[in-house]
């Protein structure tokens, strides 16, 4: 186990109803650290995260905070606090109440709960609220209140399953910033569930890629988008062309019938390979300067880009630039060497730390 890791799990099985929903998961998460949990719905992230915090009980492997043994220890012996999508915060409480009541159930002093909660309401930038009603708070403010409810007993672990899935993409962005504004702050780890792709690219530091209860990547936010280990990964983090290619040798695949420099090697002379290019890696060019020629089939504008399909012999190439271009127009695609991610073809692992 690594010096500074604070959560380990250990081949973690976990059946619903006979099914099994997380299959052998190993992850280690380290202190002070920002992990996103990232898939599509019914993947296990949320149950992975709960068998973290102690209100599922895994079937098999075990949970160890630091070097101690938790695996069956209930949630509130942990040093682990929840945040949930839907906050539950106590409507008859007020805003100050609310954030106080986990300290009232470990009778802290007065004097001592009025020092943190007056923190952790200039913390979630809600200092002068503390006698306001939960029902007078907007969707934002109740989120912070239910943050700073969470935090205000020193968890050394704070774990967030959805938290900004209930609001709009505007308050969305800026709870982002800061969620990661309190984490810094505080410099504890949080662990952090969602679907969106780019939440998780924005806010981590590791994130944490699940398909069908099997963890498929973990890495920076820049391993994952740029370095893809498989489709899956690359096909759910942002926009991807992925097609079939040969490797024909190292450093050169053919897509197509056309041979491509890339910087891959390692793989079977002439082996069956799945080549990953992102739209704003390709250039469209004149026809006659393309490595790859094709029609322009529809243009979309974007706002910050224009998303143009071209069709090349019955395969759609997705482009993303900001020059529009002509539906109907013969064009090129150039793409750069460092550019070309292969992969192993229909490769899904079950990812270490």
């Amino acid at each position: 186990m690594s010096q500074n890791t604070i959560v380990n799990l250990q081949n973690i099985v976990v059946n619903f109803d006979g099914e099994r929903v997380l299959k052998g998961i190993d992850l280690a998460i380290r202190d002070k650290e920002f992990v996103t949990l990232l898939g599509p719905s019914g993947c296990g992230k949320t149950t992975t995260l709960r068998v973290i915090g102690g209100f599922v009980k895994p079937d098999a492997g075990d949970v160890y905070f630091g070097e101690k043994k938790i695996t069956s220890l209930p949630p509130h012996k942990r040093e682990v606090n929840t945040v949930f999508q839907r906050y539950a915060l106590f409507p008859h409480l007020n805003v100050y109440e609310n954030i106080a009541f986990g300290l009232r159930l470990k009778r802290v002093p007065d004097q001592e709960v009025n020092r943190r909660v007056l923190e952790m309401l200039e913390l979630v930038n809600l200092s002068g609220f503390g006698k306001r009603k939960i029902e007078q708070m907007s969707g934002g403010q109740q989120q912070r209140v239910a943050i700073a409810r969470a935090l205000v007993n020193h968890p050394k672990v704070l774990l967030l399953d959805e938290p900004l899935g209930a609001l709009d993409l505007k308050l969305r962005k800026e709870m982002q910033n800061e969620l990661k504004r309190i984490q810094k702050s505080l410099e504890i780890t949080f662990v952090y569930v969602t679907h969106d792709q780019e939440e998780a690219l924005t806010m981590s530091d590791t994130v944490v890629v699940m398909k069908e209860g099997v963890i498929q990547q973990i890495g920076t936010p820049q391993d994952i988008y740029n370095e893809p280990v498989n489709s899956f990964v690359a096909d759910f983090i942002g926009e991807s062309n992925i097609i079939g290619g040969i490797m024909r040798e190292d450093f050169v695949v053919e897509i197509e019938g056309t041979a491509f420099d890339c910087v891959d090697k390692g793989f079977s002379k002439n082996e069956e390979v799945e080549v990953v290019i992102r739209p704003e890696d390709l250039i469209i060019s004149p026809a006659n300067h393309g490595f790859i020629t094709g029609m322009v089939e529809s243009v979309t504008f974007k706002g910050v880009h224009y998303e143009i399909i071209v069709d090349v012999d019955g395969f759609k190439w997705m482009v993303h630039t900001i020059k529009n271009q002509q539906v109907g127009e013969h064009v090129g695609l150039v793409v750069s060497a460092d550019d070309i991610h292969v992969m192993k073809k229909g490769q899904e692992v079950q990812a270490h730390v």
